[in-house]
C-alpha cells in the first residue's frame, strides 16, 4: 500500500474538465451547484414531500435563478436507520415531479438520487440526465446495466458494500479506502460500458465523524482518479455534532465546509441553500481566478 505522501498530487494537473450529458459537453471549468429537491418523508432535513406542485415549481426557479446548474431529485431517505418505501411508492413520488421541473425547465440538468434501477430508468427515460447512486453500485446491480443502455452519466458514491447508511468503516486512513475502492469500482463501471463517471466521497456514509474529518484534511488526494469529485456535506451531522445545535442551525458550519473544499477544486457542491452556495463560489472566484 502506498503511504500518504505518496498520494499528493498537483490538484490542477488532474482537475477533471467535462462529462458527456446527452451528447453535450457538461464543462467543470468552475464548480457547479446542485440544489436538492427532497421527496421522502423521513430526511433528516427540510422535505417537499407535502408541498403543492406550484410550490416545488417555484422551489425549482428560486434554485436556478440562484445559480443551480443541477437540480437532484430524491424520493428516499438514506439518513442512518431510515427505511426504504416500496419501487412503487418511491416512482410516485418522483415521476410527476420530474415530469413537471422538466416540462417547466426544459435546458436544466436534472439528476435522478436513487439506488434502484427501475426508478432509475424511468426517471431518465422521463427527463433525468444523471443516476445518483448512494449505494456504491452494490445495491441494485441492475442500475449500471441503466446508466450504460440509457447513456447516462452516473454518480458513484463510496459506500460499504451491501450497506446503504449503516455500517461503519473500520480503516483509520479513509483516503486510502477511498482511493482503493474507487479506481476498482471506476475500472468496473467502464468495463460495463460507463465512462461518463462522478464520484462522491460519501461524506456520512458507512463513516464516523473522526472518519469524515480524516476525508475532509486529505481530500485533494481525490484527484489522483482524474473524475469530477460530488460532495454533499450540507446540514450533515458531522457538522452540528461538532458545533453544537442541529441540521436547522448548521448554516454557518455548512458554508465554512463549502469555502474549505471549494479551495480543494471540488466539482460539484450538493446543497439545501443554493443562494449561500452562489455567495462561496463567488468570493472564491474573485479570490482565486
Amino acid at each position: 500500500m502506498f503511504s500518504l505522501s505518496e498520494m499528493y498530487i498537483d490538484q490542477k494537473i488532474y482537475k477533471a474538465k467535462s462529462i458527456n450529458i446527452n451528447g453535450k459537453l457538461f464543462q467543470f471549468d468552475e464548480p457547479k451547484i446542485m440544489g436538492i429537491i427532497n421527496l421522502s418523508h423521513d430526511s433528516f432535513y427540510e422535505n417537499d414531500t407535502n408541498s403543492p406542485i406550484k410550490d416545488i415549481l417555484n422551489k425549482v426557479k428560486r434554485f436556478i435563478d440562484s445559480g443551480a446548474d443541477i437540480i437532484d431529485i430524491g424520493g428516499a431517505s438514506t439518513r442512518p436507520g431510515a427505511k426504504l418505501p416500496s419501487v412503487n411508492q418511491e416512482l410516485n413520488r418522483v415521476i410527476p415531479i420530474l415530469k413537471k421541473i422538466r416540462t417547466k425547465f426544459p435546458e436544466v440538468i436534472i439528476s435522478i438520487d436513487t439506488v434502484r434501477s427501475k426508478v432509475a430508468e424511468e426517471a431518465v427515460l422521463n427527463g433525468a440526465n444523471i443516476i445518483n447512486d448512494v449505494s456504491g453500485g452494490y445495491g441494485d446491480q441492475k442500475i449500471i446495466e441503466v446508466a450504460n443502455r440509457l447513456k447516462c452519466p452516473y454518480i458513484l458514491t463510496h459506500n460499504i458494500e451491501k450497506s446503504i447508511n449503516s455500517d461503519h468503516l473500520k480503516s483509520d486512513h479513509v483516503i486510502k479506502e477511498q482511493i482503493r475502492f474507487f479506481s476498482q469500482r471506476i475500472k468496473e463501471l467502464k468495463e460495463k460500458g460507463v465512462y461518463d463517471i462522478i464520484i462522491d466521497p460519501g461524506f456520512g456514509f458507512s463513516k464516523n465523524r473522526e472518519q469524515n474529518f480524516n476525508l475532509i484534511q486529505f481530500f485533494e488526494m481525490l484527484h489522483v482518479l482524474h473524475t469530477p469529485i460530488l460532495v454533499g456535506v450540507s446540514r450533515k451531522s458531522m457538522i452540528y455534532q461538532t458545533i453544537g445545535g442541529n441540521a436547522e442551525e448548521s448554516l454557518n458550519g455548512t458554508t465554512a465546509m463549502h469555502s474549505f473544499l471549494i479551495s480543494r477544486n471540488a466539482s460539484i457542491f450538493r446543497v439545501h441553500d443554493v443562494n449561500e452556495m452562489k455567495e462561496v463560489k463567488k468570493l472564491w472566484k474573485a479570490s482565486f481566478k
